[in-house]
Parts: structure tokens; sequence; C-alpha cells
């Protein structure tokens, strides 16, 4: 009896090809999709992947020194990134509807603010993940004026922080990044402020005072542009 024996081929249209290595944009879109089941919209070779604003949180967009004076109304987990001269709170998913009328109720509905909100059906760009090297200057502070960092729960080595390949510094420049970066494996929604929170003690940041404070700065911010300006000021 002649055994079988198995068959070779040199068919190349049979032998899959090589996987495509993982550029930044892939690095960041798998990041969001794996460590924090956040929807993300992919980008491409020349532009960085967006976030899905809505399902998970809305977005309060502030200038920067505006944003800083209201991180104290954060709680530590609270995400907060920055994209130059701009600060991006997230908030409770549905606030941004609610923004306009705080704003009113806080008397500072009929001033001009530099603020604006991305709600339901909006992008934002996704920021760089924490872990990458070009951005650890601005990673973990907790609050201002302090050195701290937040330990991330789960993950191994000194300072609980998941190494990624590098990325090119062309890619860094002008991106966003991560101020305060979003748990991963945790649940954002207890972090983020939100309009049920206010006297309902349940350790959300009230978004009221989040709003007060941010327009209060905001308006300090146009009186001074004003001023400087020749003759705008006696």
């Amino acid at each position: 009896m002649v055994g079988t024996r198995p068959v070779m081929t040199t068919d190349l249209a049979t032998i899959p090809p090589p996987r495509r290595p993982l550029g930044p944009s892939d690095q960041v879109r798998r990041w969001y999709e794996n460590e924090l089941g956040w929807p993300v919209v992919p980008g491409g070779p020349e532009f960085p992947p967006s976030l899905r604003v809505g399902p998970r949180f809305d977005v309060l967009d502030v200038p920067a020194e505006a944003g800083r004076a209201a991180l104290h109304h954060l709680t530590a987990h609270s995400p907060v990134a920055v994209r130059g001269d701009r600060m991006r709170l997230l908030l409770a998913a549905g606030s941004a509807e609610e923004v306009p009328g705080v704003l009113a109720w806080l008397e500072w509905g009929t001033l001009p603010l530099d603020l604006t909100t991305l709600g339901a059906g909006d992008l934002m760009e996704a920021p760089l993940p924490p872990e990458w090297g070009p951005v650890t200057a601005v990673r973990h502070p907790v609050g201002p004026g302090t050195g701290q960092g937040v330990r991330r729960p789960g993950l191994p080595g000194p300072g609980a922080v998941r190494s990624l390949p590098p990325v090119r510094p062309d890619a860094v420049q002008g991106a966003a990044v991560w101020m305060r970066p979003p748990e991963p494996g945790g649940e954002v929604e207890a972090s983020l402020p939100t309009l049920s929170a206010l006297g309902g003690g349940g350790g959300a940041p009230d978004l009221v005072r989040v709003l007060d404070t941010v327009a209060t700065h905001c308006h300090r911010l146009r009186l001074r542009r004003a001023c400087a300006q020749p003759s705008a000021c006696p």
C-alpha cells in the first residue's frame, strides 16, 4: 500500500501576505478601542483618529488658563486633554445640551465667552495615549501645584505605566495630549462633571461649579485682552 504524501504548492496566490505593521494612527485607535472601549473613527496616514462624542462623554473646550482654574473642581481621575492653548474637559454624556441653560442661570448667558461644547454626533481628535514618551511631562498631574502621579491600577512596572511603541516626533507636534488621562479598564462616567451632582453628594464633580469657574476666567481673559489694545482702557 502506497502512502499518501502531502501536496506542496508554489502558487503564490494561496500564500497569505505578511501583516502590515501598525502605523501611529492604528496604534492610537487600538489603544482607545482595546483599553477603554471607546468608539473611534479611524484616521489616515496624515490624520489622527477621532473619538465619537456622546456615547460615553461630552466635551467642554476652553482656554487653557480657564481650564486650569477649574481643575480643583474635578477629581484626580477626571479626564482632561490639552491641545495648544486650549483645554478639553470631559463632561457627563448629555451635558453639552445643559451648558447654555446653566450659563444663563449663572447670569453669564448674555456675555461672549470663549468656550464651546461638543455633544452627541460630534467628533474630537483623539489625544495621544499617555504612555507615549514625548508627552510624559504632562501625563499624570493630579491638580494645580502638585507633582503627584496617578497610579494606573492593573498595569505592570514602576508607576503602573504600560509602554507602547515609540511614535515619530512629527506625529506629536501640535497633537492633542492627555493632561489627566482616562483610566484603562475603568468606568469614566463616575469622574465626569454632571448637573445631577448638584447637592447629590454622589462624588461626581458638579457641572455648575465647573462652568461658573470657567466662565469667570474666560471673562477675565476677554477683559485683559481688551485692555491690551491701544486706548481700550483708561
